[in-house]
């Protein structure tokens, strides 16, 4: 059995409503994944059960801006990226991510979330997009904002 939600710094608004961009960037987003294992010896990592990759796939793409609320101080953007990009666990140094997909996935993210952030007019719209993509061990530079600018997208 698995139950999961996220949890919020703040209350939904009355009905499930969001609110609004900006006041979102201020809400800080976490998980809390309570999963029943079937075989309790069942030594797979979370993210390699179906049920909850699904889970995560169907939210990265119901709000694929998610990434720029997530407490990122908690390390939640390295879990929701456990999720969405393949990797191996290692003793030694823990969760390692395949570097091409980790790479199209910041990427993918940057172009998102900076458009998004663009469309909502949030300041400083650059910084928050090169600090997520910092988290996740990429620099992004002028040229890719210039390349987002010049052909934009609707990040909805």
């Amino acid at each position: 059995m698995m139950m999961m939600m996220m949890r919020f710094a703040r209350e939904w608004r009355e009905g499930g409503v969001f609110a609004e961009p900006k006041e979102l960037l201020e809400w800080k987003v976490g998980f809390t994944i309570n999963y029943t294992r079937e075989d309790p010896y069942d030594p797979r990592e979370l993210s390699e059960f179906l049920d909850i990759k699904l889970w995560f796939v169907r939210l990265d793409a119901s709000y694929p801006w998610l990434p720029v609320v997530l407490d990122w101080r908690a390390g939640e953007l390295a879990r929701y990226a456990a999720m969405l990009v393949p990797h191996q666990m290692s003793m030694r140094m823990g969760v390692v991510f395949n570097p091409e997909a980790l790479e199209l996935f910041a990427m993918r993210k940057a172009f998102i979330v900076y458009s998004w952030l663009k469309q909502h007019k949030i300041p400083k719209s650059k910084l928050k997009t090169r600090d997520m993509a910092r988290m996740l061990g990429f620099v992004a530079g002028d040229e890719l904002f210039d390349l987002i600018d010049a052909h934009p997208i609707s990040p909805s």
